[in-house]
């Protein structure tokens, strides 16, 4: 199984939605939300200033995309 980490906010929409996919598709993953100064230190060491932000093992998406989403979950 492959480690998913997802970085989010409250007010994101596409962070919702991106959720939601990869629970309708039985992802487990962990969130971790900018509102904590830690996390969002982390976001910003990444070199990004906005989320979602998804880890899929060592590879990173930048924004809400199922294809790439898909292609690097192996669905």
């Amino acid at each position: 199984m492959k480690n998913v980490t997802i970085y989010t906010s409250d007010t994101c929409t596409y962070c919702t939605q991106a959720k939601e996919y990869l629970k309708s598709k039985g992802i487990a993953f962990e969130e971790r939300n900018i509102k904590d100064a830690s996390y969002r230190r982390e976001l910003m060491d990444m070199g990004f200033m906005s989320v979602p932000v998804i880890k899929i093992d060592d590879e990173t998406i930048l924004g809400f995309d199922k294809e790439k989403i898909d292609s690097l979950l192996g669905l």
